[in-house]
């Protein structure tokens, strides 16, 4: 826990960052955010973990209000009917109310989520029941990677391979949700799960059917050779 002066400074540096937006950073872009004044048109919900480590905006080069942003600890969606709450309403609201026609969950290394979930005793999750109970969304995914292997066994790799499967899970969450199963089935929604590697910067997206990552590079030329 930070002392009572860290958190002073802390805060502080908060505000200055702020300030230097108002000043400068602002004018810069005024023309963007006249036209976001009045309204949102995002292309996309992205589903991402609460880490401070992961910007949404960066990793993809995109600018405010081109992505309607869902974050939680371990980038986990309840099936529908399970814990009916935001992260339900916002699925909802940015598929009926916005109009958004690509849905990505996103998935991290090093993820604090997924290494709780390996060894709770280890993590701390003894002292956090709220944590404890919210990644029990994420239990199929463990019970999948960790079925022959001992927490204390776990290394990065194993973090990792959790993460991959625990985006396949929410994906899977994800289609029992009315709104998500409506778009699919009329086309005008598509689903897809990535991995983002911090050390490296790599993204990697994760194909449902074989249930393996793919580079970033050949998806993209395979949306290229369909559209040509």
């Amino acid at each position: 826990m930070p002392t009572c002066s860290e958190a002073r400074s802390n805060l502080l540096s908060l505000l200055q960052g702020a300030e230097h937006f108002n000043s400068d950073v602002f004018p810069s872009k005024e023309a963007l955010f006249a036209t976001l004044a009045t309204g949102q048109a995002p292309k996309a919900l992205f589903i991402a973990c609460a880490d401070s480590r992961i910007n949404p905006n960066l990793i993809t080069q995109s600018e405010p209000g081109d992505l309607f942003i869902l974050r939680n600890i371990g980038n986990l969606v309840p099936a529908y009917g399970e814990m009916l709450g935001g992260v339900s309403s916002a699925v909802e609201y940015a598929i009926l109310g916005l109009g958004v026609s690509t849905i990505i969950v996103c998935g991290h290394s090093d993820c604090g989520a997924m290494k709780a979930l390996m060894d709770p005793e280890k993590n701390g999750l003894d002292k956090m029941p709220t944590v404890r109970s919210w990644l029990r969304n994420a239990e199929a995914a463990r019970a999948t990677v960790m079925q022959n292997l001992r927490a204390e066994d776990a290394g990065p790799a194993t973090v990792r391979s959790l993460a991959e499967q625990n985006v396949l899970l929410q994906l899977s969450h994800l289609r029992t949700h009315p709104a998500v199963a409506a778009g699919l089935a009329g086309g005008t929604l598509f689903l897809q799960g990535w991995f983002y590697d911090i050390g490296t910067g790599e993204i990697s997206i994760l194909d449902e059917q074989t249930r393996k990552s793919v580079p970033i590079a050949d998806v993209i030329s395979q949306f290229e050779a369909e559209a040509a």
